[in-house]
């Protein structure tokens, strides 16, 4: 009895270190077909000679050589790079009054992050068009009120970008600090002040150099999504404010110039990678995923900290004058006052839409100078409205299952695997997250031209998996961490199969945090606009691009009555994702 079991011990070690992941190799191949080769073939485009075939880098020396293409360059990274520095100057005191609450109030103030980071882009966009405008909410009650005599250009400049970049970004940023604050002990700080440092210095020394790299990926992370936007610089900028996704566009839908397109993602994709490494080198965010540290991370971690002691210095002093003057009282609320303004930015453009779905008047308004459901009426009885809705709700349902299926999947193969594979797979299954979503949608529509896929449901459904697969990896995989492996190996030891556990323990245990990837799935693609301006042709058009058409039309009240339905649609299905999310984890 021995010999079988020496004999079958090592199959077990086998199969333990390289079975489980097996079950990632669905993913893999997915993400192969239409993530990465999609990409390295729009890249390749960018060095092919779209008269001859051969390879060339014209492509290249005409970005060099114009002046206009430069400037889009550096008014792209000015925007990406302001987005990223107010997001966390604003979002840093957000998270840090959240990571002070208690768990359970926690939970519950986080959804006024979630949901405006969840709500779509288009209905945010569209709210703040209707807050800034030149007859919008801020102008007609300044000069109602008679503050001023002519409206102030709030919109199509700079100001109205960065207000909706910004407005965009910061529940990114929050929610990317949190998880690292919640993480670090308070009594570090509380033991540095007993032994004698200043309350402000001992915050700068101690925790703000703790939830670093909390703060690097924050920035990185807003950085990266800043390059690829287009929607907030198409409706709240101008001319000056033209980026580079909005170039990219352009040169696929109306020129088809397939190389110079790929030159231009070449650029947006390297500079993703770049920012990578370069946050990588100064921040080290390669060990919080378990890597080693930089060279040279000793030396500027020496700088950091002596510039932190300048800044606590600074800060003391501050703190100290502000406290005089104020009271201790008063400054007590100066924190919570701000995190409540900023969640009231967060919020409020978005329920400014809401009256104004419901008035009478033919124009957007503010106040409305009456009620009625009138422009729900007209959405309701549009049958291009009705199609795109439920053309979204069907994509949505089976990009939910999709990703729900691969990134379930993955997160057991990983969650079961110890091998030095586990995490260049756990970063693949993360790039859809990275790399600028115009890339990924640029790329998928010339793989998708060439085998008949464009102008169907099936290549919106792809397009949006791919898109889903990392909010349900990571959903999934946070739910496996705190799920107790031994029932696993009991269910084995009393002569259950693999698929037997599988269907019989896992899942049944794990089912709250499967349901809230699904629906985490569900939002992603419902809300998805970048992958259906490419992929549906003009013909399966989906609520988000059909509000796009509208939008580059005219403004309307049947806009409003839109952003409300996507906002509630969004809302509900947000808090039954959290819902079924915290009862998988408690």
């Amino acid at each position: 009895m021995s010999a079988v079991a020496a004999r079958a011990a090592p199959a077990r070690r086998s199969g333990f270190r390289f079975g489980p992941l097996w079950l990632a190799v669905p993913g893999l191949l997915f993400l192969a077909v239409f993530f990465a080769w999609p990409v390295a073939q729009l890249l390749g485009l960018s060095v092919v000679d779209p008269e001859n075939g051969g390879l060339s880098t014209e492509s290249y020396r005409r970005i060099a050589a114009t002046d206009v293409y430069l400037r889009v360059l550096g008014i792209t990274f000015r925007i990406a790079g302001w987005t990223a520095l107010w997001s966390l100057l604003i979002g840093y005191p957000l998270a840090y009054w959240l990571a002070r609450l208690p768990d359970m109030f926690r939970g519950r103030m986080l959804l006024f992050v979630m949901v405006p980071f969840w709500t779509s882009y288009l209905v945010k966009t569209f709210a703040w068009m209707i807050v800034l405008g030149r007859s919008g909410i801020i102008n007609s009650l300044a000069t109602g009120s008679g503050l001023i005599d002519q409206p102030l250009p709030l919109l199509h400049n700079m100001f109205g970008v960065m207000v909706g970049m910004v407005h965009a970004m910061v529940p990114l940023a929050v929610m990317t600090m949190l998880p690292v604050m919640t993480g670090i002990d308070r009594r570090l700080v509380q033991a540095a002040q007993t032994l004698g440092a200043a309350p402000a210095r001992a915050f700068w020394l101690v925790y703000f150099k703790l939830s670093l790299p909390g703060v690097a990926a924050a920035g990185l992370l807003v950085f990266i999504s800043s390059l690829g936007f287009f929607i907030v610089p198409a409706f709240l900028g101008g001319r000056q404010e033209t980026m580079l996704a909005q170039l990219i566009i352009t040169q696929v839908q109306e020129l088809l110039n397939w190389s110079f397109a790929g030159a231009l993602a070449a650029m947006m994709l390297a500079a993703a990678l770049v920012s990578c490494w370069i946050y990588d080198r100064l921040f080290g965010i390669s060990t919080i995923a378990g890597g080693s540290a930089q060279a040279g991370a000793g030396r500027i971690r020496d700088l950091g900290l002596a510039i932190l002691g300048v800044v606590g210095d600074i800060a003391g002093r501050a703190a100290a004058v502000t406290q005089r003057l104020l009271g201790k009282r008063i400054c007590g609320w100066l924190l919570p006052g701000f995190c409540w303004l900023v969640i009231g930015f967060l919020v409020l453009p978005t329920l400014l839409v809401i009256p104004l779905a419901f008035t009478s008047s033919q124009f957007l308004e503010f106040p409305p100078p009456g009620y009625g459901i009138g422009w729900f009426r007209t959405y309701f009885e549009s049958p291009l409205w009705i199609q795109a809705t439920i053309r979204s709700f069907m994509v949505a349902f089976a990009t939910a299952l999709a990703a729900t299926a691969i990134g379930g999947f993955a997160a057991l193969a990983l969650a079961h695997s110890r091998t030095r594979w586990s995490g260049l797979i756990f970063a693949f299954f993360l790039a859809p997250m990275i790399v600028p979503r115009i890339v990924i949608a640029v790329g998928l529509f010339y793989l998708f031209a060439r085998i008949g896929l464009v102008a169907t449901d099936l290549g919106l459904i792809i397009g949006h998996t791919v898109l889903a697969i990392p909010f349900t990896l990571v959903t999934i995989a946070a739910v496996l961490k705190t799920y107790d492996q031994r029932l696993d190996q009991a269910a084995a030891t009393l002569g259950a199969n693999r698929v037997r556990t599988l269907t019989g323990v896992t899942i049944p245990l794990v089912k709250g945090g499967l349901v809230a990837a699904f629906l985490f799935a569900f939002i992603t693609s419902f809300d998805e606009l970048t992958i259906a301006i490419f992929i549906s042709g003009g013909v399966k058009t989906t609520l988000p691009k059909q509000m796009w058409d509208d939008m580059i039309l005219q403004l309307n009240p049947t806009l409003a009555a839109v952003s409300v339905v996507v906002f509630v649609v969004v809302t509900v299905m947000l808090l039954l994702a959290e819902r079924f999310r915290s009862s998988s984890s408690s």
